[in-house]
């Protein structure tokens, strides 16, 4: 099993930047692939960033590029999600999963354990 907490969500301006952060407990953190998610209540949860298990390798949503950078540190059993310039179309509610394999995956179902979420309001 993992337990997977996330923080650091909050209301924030356009142009803004926030950091998340999940904080992994139970098995070996640093065997899992971990991804960010988002969901609305207008749409279905969807991916936003994922990290393989060396954090070798990465894959962002296309509309997150070169504004989110997703990061771990296997030594702090903790994952990150840096977003920078902010816009109101990121408003949702961000989870932090795991999987139970090492490579990284964009699909939902791909992913075994969920975090709680955390809110994110960005504000025009």
């Amino acid at each position: 099993q993992v337990q997977l907490v996330e923080s650091g969500g909050g209301l924030v301006q356009a142009g803004d930047s926030l950091r998340l952060s999940c904080v992994a407990s139970g098995r070996t953190f640093s065997s899992n692939a971990m991804g960010w998610f988002r969901q609305t209540p207008e749409k279905e949860r969807e991916f936003v960033a994922a990290i393989s298990e060396s954090a070798l390798s990465t894959s962002y949503v296309d509309s997150v590029k070169g504004r989110f950078t997703i990061s771990r540190d296997n030594a702090k059993n903790t994952m990150y999600l840096q977003k920078n310039s902010l816009k109101p179309e990121d408003t949702a509610v961000y989870y932090c999963a795991a999987r139970r394999g090492r490579l990284l995956s964009r699909t939902r179902h791909d992913y075994a354990y969920w975090g709680q979420g955390t809110q994110v309001t960005v504000s025009s």
